[in-house]
């Protein structure tokens, strides 16, 4: 029976899979953040080795299994896929190898022949497209200096930040400047500032914000913010899709990650009309985890429909139609 090996590698948590061809999920555990960026590949590979041990054990399988799939964090340049790719061969963990970045995991999991363009927005964003001959639409995803905007991180800095010149009057009177203050049970905008300034609060925690933006709709401060977000999502799908010569051509647009995941009516709207005036995009939100697109890789496209199902169910729910 062939076996895989499935993984997502992200800078919060690691997904891994051992299932086999017919489909069938043997074991998966969840291990610590990958991030070759911050600890260096060995290291990195270290840790990741703890959790595919205990998914061995758990299986009961020793040896190399035939093929693994890893789509992980800190693979945005070709250079470092290249060397990440060496490093899991060197292993002996597979026979077959295949690493990517990670959000290679979301057009496997949204399009069943891995053919498409996705866009990931969590806690920041990215986007890659795969046409039908093979080529290859990325980004270098490195944030404000590679020309991205958007995510979590983006859109709870641009909140806070609208919030705090609502209330000194620098800017328009917003709901945005109560919401945020609320969110974390602080007086005022301002007082989140200094919390975050002294140390008191995390930077990191204005990711949470997001939820409250959706619930702002009416405010048309707000309303601002996810219309930018939704341009940013177009802008990459659409630059995609032309460079890989698909914009005239129905073409599954898969969209995931925490922002776009929690379908928001009117972000999703945005983005609908937005891809509807420039291309033939299929969209569809998928909100599995995205050790399901890899393990649908591992398992191959020539895998038959009630296979994938099987594979699905043990993993998931399955990828939503919006438009």
């Amino acid at each position: 029976m062939r076996t895989f090996l499935a993984m997502d590698g992200g800078n919060s948590k690691t997904d891994v899979v051992l299932g086999d061809g017919t489909g069938k999920i043997h074991a998966r555990a969840r291990g610590g953040p990958f991030r070759p960026q911050v600890t260096g590949v060995p290291a990195a590979l270290d840790a990741l080795a703890e959790t595919v041990a205990r998914v061995r054990a758990r299986a009961g399988v020793e040896g190399p299994v035939e093929r693994l799939s890893a789509f992980v964090a800190g693979a945005d340049l070709r250079p470092e896929e290249a060397a990440l790719q060496d490093a899991f061969a060197r292993r002996g963990w597979a026979r077959e190898v295949h690493v990517a970045n990670d959000t290679f995991a979301l057009l496997h999991g949204g399009s069943p022949d891995g053919t498409g363009v996705a866009v990931v927005c969590g806690t920041g964003i990215n986007c890659v497209g795969i046409a039908p001959d093979g080529s290859v639409a990325r980004f270098p995803a490195l944030g404000i200096l590679s020309g991205d905007w958007g995510g979590g991180m983006d859109i709870g800095t641009l909140m806070l930040w609208h919030a705090v010149r609502g209330e000194d009057g620098r800017g328009p009177r917003t709901a945005l400047a109560s919401a945020v203050a609320g969110h974390f049970g602080l007086p005022s905008a301002l007082d989140v500032t200094l919390a975050i300034h002294t140390g008191a609060l995390a930077e990191t925690e204005l990711r949470t914000l997001t939820p409250v933006l959706f619930t702002l709709t009416s405010d048309p401060t707000a309303r601002s913010i996810l219309d930018r977000q939704a341009d940013e999502v177009c802008a990459l799908g659409l630059s995609a899709l032309r460079r890989l010569g698909l914009d005239r051509t129905p073409t599954p647009v898969i969209l995931g990650g925490g922002v776009l995941g929690a379908a928001d009516p009117y972000l999703l709207g945005r983005i609908g009309d937005g891809f509807a005036r420039q291309a033939k995009a299929e969209l569809r939100v998928v909100t599995e985890p995205p050790v399901t697109g890899a393990a649908l890789h591992a398992l191959g496209v020539e895998a038959d429909v009630a296979v994938r199902e099987l594979l699905l169910r043990q993993l998931s729910a399955g990828a939503a139609l919006v438009g």
